[in-house]
């Protein structure tokens, strides 16, 4: 088993920063800067080319450490962020902007490529995940909870679908090619995020997803828009969706 080990350590607005590694990985901790009670954890994924400390990341973290009182953790995905890309990476990429340039269309190449970050990012996620756990504050037998957009949907599905520990998730804006048969392993409650009129991923396909989810549990949040109209008000609802299945109570940030 890996350790956790701590390297840098900052607070802000209520809100304690503390990069990690985890065998190699780089990751975040966000918690309250207050008091160490116990509290869930949210494991975070980011989106394809982004990485650990994203805007996207640092707001929604923030948000549920002082809305609810929660624990937030994110990695850095291979080849993102701190990690350095391989060649087989650096190929990808290329061959996507070459496809993006070209007007030709990117799930050949996304969703393959995304499939083996996967294969990569689902252990080290469980490791961290049994690291993070061995902090008081956290604890081996609190709930924990997940939320991926994008490649963050594309690692969370199978790490959801392989990790017992995971009680409920919240994922969106990923093909679904590689995912159905994760899907169809999950039956923790699910929020599932879906824009009507995304230009790159098809409707039908994002709706044939959500049907093979196997959870008795799961609201499909379809919103008007194209794929980068993706609405901000969503990142409220995975808040409350995740306050309600993981025992937090969400209040006004001060």
């Amino acid at each position: 088993m890996h350790s956790l080990q701590f390297t840098a350590e900052s607070s802000s607005n209520g809100v304690r920063e503390r990069d990690f590694t985890v065998g190699g990985v780089p990751g975040v901790l966000w918690s309250p800067a207050s008091g160490a009670d116990r509290a869930p954890l949210v494991l975070m994924g980011h989106g394809g080319g982004a990485h650990k400390k994203h805007a996207a990341m640092v707001g929604r973290a923030h948000l549920l450490v002082t809305g609810c009182g929660f624990h937030v953790a994110v990695i850095d995905a291979p080849g993102h962020g701190d990690r350095p890309r391989s060649a087989h990476d650096e190929r990808e990429i290329a061959e996507l902007r070459k496809a993006q340039a070209a007007g030709e269309p990117e799930a050949p190449i996304v969703v393959p490529y995304n499939a083996r970050l996967a294969e990569l990012a689902v252990p080290e996620y469980r490791a961290t995940l049994d690291a993070l756990q061995e902090l008081p504050e956290i604890g081996a037998d609190g709930p924990v909870g997940y939320v991926g957009i994008g490649l963050g949907m594309a690692i969370g599905v199978p790490l959801v679908a392989a990790e017992p520990r995971i009680t409920a998730a919240v994922f969106g804006m990923m093909w679904p090619d590689a995912l159905f048969e994760a899907a169809k392993q999950i039956t923790v409650p699910i929020e599932f995020d879906l824009q009507w009129d995304n230009e790159r991923i098809p409707r039908e396909a994002g709706l044939a997803l959500f049907d093979a989810f196997a959870a008795e549990e799961k609201t499909l949040h379809a919103n008007v828009g194209k794929h980068f109209e993706w609405p901000l008000f969503e990142v409220d609802s995975a808040t409350r969706f995740l306050a309600r299945h993981l025992g937090g109570a969400v209040t006004s940030p001060a």
